[in-house]
C-alpha cells in the first residue's frame, strides 16, 4: 500500500478544504506530522483511516460527527484519497453521516453516508456502493480494520497497553490481529463431537439398562443382577421356558375333570326336567276337566252369534238407508227455499208433493225461456265492454290535455327568463377575464410579503443564535483564562523543582550535570509540593484545549455575525404589520383565483343557456300540436259513449249492469234445476229405505229369532267372537298335549323315579370350570411371559454387542478433546487457539526484539513465556523484558518512560511486520507513527531514528507524528498543520523533487 495524495473537506478541525501531496512528502522515506496540540495532526490519519474503511481508529471510532464545525452552512464533508492499493492505483471518496440544514424551514436533516471507487487504470467497474467500496479495499489491503490499524498506523499509547496487559486483554487483541477462526472450530468440533459420542453411548446404555428394567417387569423379580445382565436375563427366560411345561400338564388334568362333571351335570338335569314336564301335565289335566261345563256354554254362544250376524247386516243397511232419505228430503227443502229467493219463485210454489207428473216439464220451460234471455244479455255485455273502454281512453286523454297544457306553460315561462340569464352570464364572464389578468400583480405582491416575513424570521433565529454563542465564547474565555493561570503556576513550580529532580539523579564520585563537580555536600530535597514534567504537560495541554475551544467559540460568534449583516438592514415594520400584509395579499391571491377559475365554467354556461332556450322554443312548437291533436280525440270518444249508454239501458231495465240483469237469470236458472234434482232423489230414498225395513223382517225370521231384540241380544263383535273361537281352540290344544306328555317314555319313566337333586352335580361342574379356568390363564401367562423374556434377551444381545466399539472410540475421542482444549495429557494446559496465539506472540517478540536491542544499544530484549497465568488463566501470552545489563527478567511495567516508548515501537513495529506476513506478505510501503518521542533523551532519539531509516529503506514510506521540536532538525520533509479561528489548515515542507 502507498499513499499519494489525500483531500480533505469540512471533515473534523478542518474547516474549508485541504491538500496533501504524499508523493512529495515521502519522496524522502520520512516525513513529519506537527502542529500545536488540537490543530489536527491524529485527523490527517483519521481522513486516511476514513477513506480506506469508512471508520477512525481506535476509541475515536464512536465518533459519528465528523462535520466540522468551522464549515460553512451546507458544505457537505468530503474526504479523497489516491493510493495505491494491491499493485493497482485507485481514487476513494467518502461522505460521512451529517446533519445540514433544511432546505425549507427551519431545523436540520440527516444526510446518509456515501462512499466510491474508482480504478485509475479503467479496467474494472467502478464501485459506489459502500458494503462493495469495503469489502474490495479488505480484499486489496489483505488485512480487517483491526489489523490495519496495528500496522499502518501505529496509534499513541495503544502498544504501552499492550506491553503491559494482563494476560485475557493481550489475547483479545491478538485474537483480533491473527484469524484463529479455524482453531477454534477445530476446538468446537472436537467438543461437538465428544458431546455426540458421550450422547450416544449414553443412549446405548440407557437403552440396555431400559431392557434390563423391562426383563425385571416381565419375569416378576427385583431388577438387582450381577455384572453380566445378558446371562441373568437368559437364565430368566430359561425358567419361563420349564415353567411353561408344568402349566400346560396342570391345564389337561383340568380339561378332563371338566369334561367328566359336565357330562354328570346334563344327565342329571334331563332327568329332573322330564319329571317337572309329567307333573305340569297332571296339572293341566285337572283344571281343564273342572272348566269342561263354561267350556259347552261359550260354545253355544258362539253359535247364536253367528247367526244373529245375518240380522245385524240387515239392520245396518236400513238405518242407512232412512239416513240417506232423511238427508235427501233435507235438500229438496234447502233447494225449495233458495228458489223462493230468485226469479223462480213462483214456479216453485206451484209444485206439489208427493212429485206429480207435470212438475218437471214446467220447470224445464222455465228454464228454457230464461236460457234465451241469457243469449240476448251476452251480446248486450259486448257493448257494454266497448263503452268502458272509451270510458278509459277519454280519461287519459283528459289526463293528457292537462299534462301538455301545464308543459306548455312551463316552457313559454323558461323560454321568457332566458335574456335575464344571458345578460347575469355575460356579467359574471367579464368579471372572471378581469380577474384572471389581475391575478399575476397579486400574486407579486403575496412573493414580496412572504419573503419580508422570511427574512424577519431568519434575522430573529441568527440573533438567538448570536446570543447564545456570544455567551459560549465567554464561558470559553473565562475558562481559559483560569486554566492558563493554573498552567503558569504549575509551571513556575516546575522550575522551583527542578533543582529536586536534578539532586535525584547525582550519584556519589559521578560530575554534576550542571557545575561539573564531584562533591554534593547539600543537594537539594523534593518539596511536598513539588511538580513534574508530566503535571506540567497535563496543565499545558488542558491549557490548549481550552485555547482551541476559545478560538473555535469565537469564530462562531464571528460567522454568525456576519451571516447576520449579510441579511441587510432590517425592515421598519414591526412583525404584525408583516403578517398581516401577507395575509392580506394572500387573501386577495385566493380571491383572484377563484373567480379566475370559474372562466371556462361561465363560459359554458352561457353556451348552454342559448342551447337551452332553443330547445325549449322546439318544445312548444311540438306541444301545441300534440295538445289541438289530444281534443279533437276526445271529443270523438264522448259520442261514442253516449250511444252505446242508450243501448245497454234498454237492454237491462232497473239492473244496474249487464252483469247484474245476466246473474239474476243463471240464480233462477240454478234454483229451478236444483229443485227439480233433489225432489227426484227424496223421492227415490224413500222407496230404498222403505224397501230395506221389509228386508230387516225376513232375516229375523230366516235366523230363528222370536223378534228383532232376540237377534240384537245374541249379537256378538267380530273380536268377541274371535277370542270365544280362540279360547276353546286353545282348551283343546292343552288338553292333546297333557296327554302327549304323560305318554312320552321319558315323563313315563321320571314319573315312576323318585326326585333328582341338581344343587350337588352343578356345584361339582362349577368348581372344576373354575379350576380350568386357572389353568388356562396360568398357562396363558407363562407362555406370553416366556415369549417376552426371549424377545428381551435377544434384544440385550444386539445392545451389549455394541456398546463395547462405541466405549472404546469414546475414550479416545475425549483424550483427543482434552488435549485440544488444554486439559488432560496437554502438558502446558494450552488450547489450541491458545497455543496458536503463543506461536504468533513468540514470532512478534522475536521481531520486536531485533529493534528493541538496537534502540536499547543492545541492553533490553522481549522474553516470551509459555507458563500459564495466576488462578489458572490462560498460559502462553507471557511478556517481560530481559536486562543484559543484570541478567534479570522482570515485568514491562518496570521500564521508564522512554524504555517503555522504545519497548512499545519496536513491539508495534514487530507486530506489523508478523501481521503483514499473516495476510500473505502484503507490501507496506506507507506508515505512521503516533506520539512518544517527547519522552526520548537526545540518544535515544537517535537510536530510534535509526531503527525508522531501516523502515524506510526499500521505498517504504515512514510518517511521525509529533510535536517534538527536535525532530523538525532531523526531518526536512514536514506537513505542519495550522489551527485558525475558521478551522485548520496544512502547510507542506519538502525539497523539491
Amino acid at each position: 500500500m502507498r499513499l499519494h495524495a489525500l483531500s480533505v473537506t469540512a471533515f473534523g478541525p478542518f474547516g474549508g478544504s485541504v491538500d496533501v501531496d504524499f508523493d512529495r512528502l515521502g519522496a524522502d522515506g520520512l516525513f513529519l506530522l506537527h502542529g500545536p496540540t488540537g490543530a489536527g495532526k491524529t485527523s490527517v490519519l483519521d481522513a486516511v483511516a476514513f477513506a480506506l474503511y469508512g471508520v477512525l481508529p481506535g476509541s475515536r471510532r464512536e465518533n459519528r460527527r465528523l462535520l466540522s464545525d468551522h464549515a460553512e452552512a451546507g458544505v457537505a464533508p468530503r474526504v479523497v484519497l489516491e493510493a495505491t492499493l494491491g499493485g493497482r492505483r485507485v481514487t476513494l471518496s467518502r461522505t460521512p453521516e451529517y446533519l445540514r440544514p433544511k432546505r425549507r424551514g427551519d431545523g436540520v436533516t440527516k444526510q446518509n453516508a456515501s462512499a466510491s471507487l474508482v480504478w485509475e487504470d479503467g479496467d474494472g467497474e467502478n464501485l459506489t456502493r459502500i458494503d462493495e467500496v469495503a469489502r474490495e479495499v479488505e480484499r486489496l489491503l489483505g488485512m480487517r480494520v483491526d489489523q490495519f490499524f496495528q500496522v499502518v498506523m501505529l496509534p499513541q499509547g495503544e502498544f504501552a497497553r499492550f506491553l503491559r496487559a494482563r494476560t485475557e486483554d493481550r489475547g483479545a487483541l491478538l485474537e483480533q490481529l491473527f484469524d484463529t477462526d479455524r482453531f477454534s472450530s477445530v476446538e468446537q468440533w472436537f467438543a461437538e463431537r465428544r458431546r455426540a459420542g458421550a450422547d450416544a453411548l449414553a443412549g446405548r446404555t440407557d437403552a440396555l439398562d431400559r431392557l434390563a428394567a423391562q426383563v425385571a417387569t416381565a419375569a416378576g423379580v427385583e431388577h438387582a443382577v450381577g455384572d453380566d445382565v445378558v446371562d441373568w436375563a437368559t437364565g430368566l427366560a430359561e425358567d419361563a421356558r420349564d415353567r411353561v411345561v408344568v402349566e400346560q400338564a396342570r391345564l389337561a388334568a383340568a380339561r378332563a375333570d371338566h369334561d367328566a362333571a359336565r357330562i354328570a351335570a346334563a344327565d342329571a338335569h334331563r332327568r329332573a326336567d322330564a319329571r317337572r314336564r309329567g307333573e305340569a301335565a297332571q296339572a293341566a289335566l285337572a283344571v281343564l276337566s273342572a272348566g269342561r261345563a263354561d267350556r259347552e256354554r261359550r260354545a253355544e254362544e258362539l253359535d247364536a252369534a253367528g247367526r244373529a250376524e245375518a240380522v245385524i247386516g240387515r239392520l245396518a243397511a236400513y238405518d242407512a238407508a232412512r239416513r240417506r232419505a232423511d238427508r235427501a228430503e233435507t235438500a229438496m227443502t234447502a233447494g225449495v227455499d233458495t228458489a223462493a229467493r230468485t226469479r223462480a219463485a213462483d214456479v216453485v210454489a206451484a209444485l206439489s208433493w208427493p212429485p206429480s207428473e207435470d212438475d218437471a216439464a214446467r220447470l224445464d220451460a222455465a228454464v228454457q225461456d230464461w236460457s234465451g234471455e241469457i243469449a240476448v244479455l251476452d251480446g248486450v255485455a259486448e257493448v257494454e265492454r266497448h263503452r268502458a273502454s272509451a270510458d278509459r281512453d277519454r280519461r287519459t286523454a283528459l289526463d293528457r290535455v292537462r299534462e301538455l297544457t301545464e308543459t306548455l306553460a312551463d316552457a313559454r315561462a323558461r323560454l321568457d327568463a332566458v335574456p335575464a340569464d344571458r345578460l347575469r352570464l355575460d356579467a359574471e364572464l367579464a368579471d372572471c377575464i378581469d380577474a384572471a389578468a389581475a391575478l399575476g400583480s397579486a400574486e407579486s405582491r403575496r412573493a414580496e410579503a412572504a419573503a419580508a416575513v422570511d427574512a424577519r424570521l431568519e434575522r430573529r433565529r441568527i440573533e438567538r443564535r448570536l446570543a447564545e454563542a456570544v455567551e459560549t465564547a465567554d464561558a470559553a474565555r473565562r475558562n481559559c483564562d483560569e486554566l492558563r493561570a493554573r498552567w503558569l503556576d504549575v509551571r513556575e513550580r516546575r522550575l522551583d523543582s527542578m533543582s529536586a529532580e536534578l539532586a535525584a539523579r547525582l550519584t556519589a564520585g559521578e560530575p554534576c550535570t550542571v557545575c561539573g563537580a564531584t562533591e554534593h555536600p547539600r543537594p537539594a530535597v523534593r518539596r511536598e509540593d513539588h511538580v513534574d514534567l508530566r503535571d506540567e504537560r497535563e496543565a499545558e495541554a488542558r491549557k490548549s484545549a481550552a485555547e482551541a475551544d476559545e478560538v473555535s467559540a469565537r469564530a462562531r460568534v464571528e460567522h454568525l455575525r456576519e451571516t447576520l449583516a449579510a441579511l441587510g438592514p432590517d425592515d421598519a415594520a414591526d412583525s404584525a404589520a408583516l403578517a398581516e400584509r401577507l395575509d392580506a395579499a394572500t387573501a386577495e391571491v385566493v380571491r383572484l383565483q377563484e373567480r379566475a377559475v370559474r372562466r371556462e365554467a361561465v363560459a359554458s354556461a352561457r353556451a348552454a343557456l342559448d342551447r337551452e332556450a332553443d330547445e325549449t322554443a322546439a318544445r312548444i312548437t311540438a306541444v301545441s300540436a300534440e295538445l289541438a291533436s289530444t281534443h279533437e280525440r276526445l271529443t270523438a270518444l264522448e259520442t261514442r259513449i253516449a250511444e252505446d249508454t242508450a243501448r245497454v239501458e234498454s237492454a237491462i231495465g232497473p239492473s244496474a249492469s249487464v252483469a247484474d240483469r245476466r246473474r239474476g237469470v243463471e240464480e233462477a236458472i240454478d234454483a229451478a234445476l236444483a229443485v227439480r234434482d233433489t225432489r227426484t232423489a227424496a223421492a227415490a230414498a224413500r222407496t230404498a229405505a222403505d224397501r230395506a225395513n221389509a228386508d230387516v223382517d225376513d232375516a229375523v225370521t230366516e235366523a230363528g229369532f222370536a223378534g228383532r231384540a232376540e237377534a240384537i241380544a245374541a249379537a256378538r263383535t267380530a273380536e268377541a267372537r274371535e277370542r270365544l273361537r280362540a279360547d276353546l281352540a286353545r282348551a283343546e290344544r292343552e288338553e292333546a298335549a297333557a296327554g302327549a306328555a304323560l305318554a312320552d317314555a321319558d315323563v313315563a319313566a321320571a314319573m315312576a323315579d323318585g326326585p333328582v337333586d341338581t344343587d350337588a352335580v352343578d356345584a361339582v361342574d362349577v368348581a372344576t370350570r373354575e379350576a380350568l379356568d386357572r389353568a388356562v390363564a396360568s398357562a396363558d401367562e407363562a407362555e406370553r411371559r416366556s415369549r417376552q423374556l426371549a424377545d428381551l434377551t435377544a434384544q440385550l444381545w444386539s445392545v451389549a454387542d455394541a456398546i463395547g466399539p462405541l466405549q472404546q472410540r469414546q475414550q479416545e475421542l475425549e483424550a483427543l478433546a482434552d488435549v485440544v482444549a488444554g486439559r488432560g495429557a496437554n502438558a502446558r494446559k494450552m488450547s489450541l487457539r491458545s497455543y496458536v496465539l503463543a506461536a504468533r506472540l513468540e514470532e512478534v517478540a522475536a521481531a520486536a526484539s531485533l529493534r528493541f536491542r538496537r534502540m536499547s544499544e543492545g541492553r533490553f530484549e522481549f522474553v516470551h513465556s509459555d507458563e500459564a497465568g495466576p488462578r489458572g488463566t490462560r498460559g502462553g501470552l507471557g511478556l517481560d523484558i530481559r536486562d543484559d545489563y543484570t541478567g534479570v527478567v522482570r515485568p514491562a511495567g518496570t521500564l521508564s518512560g522512554g524504555e517503555a516508548f522504545c519497548a512499545s515501537l519496536s513491539l508495534a513495529l514487530g507486530l506489523a511486520d508478523v501481521v503483514a506476513a499473516e495476510a500473505g506478505g502484503v507490501t507496506l510501503d506507507t506508515m505512521f507513527v503516533d506520539e512518544g518521542f517527547g519522552t526520548l533523551d537526545a540518544e535515544s532519539l537517535d537510536a530510534v531514528m535509526g531503527v525508522l531509516d531501516d523502515l524506510r529503506s526499500g521505498g517504504r514510506t515512514v510518517g511521525i507524528v509529533s510535536h517534538v521540536s527536535e525532530l523538525r532538525d532531523r526531518v526536512p520533509s514536514r506537513l505542519e498543520v495550522m489551527r485558525g479561528r475558521t478551522g485548520s489548515t496544512v502547510r507542506v515542507h519538502a525539497p523539491a523533487i
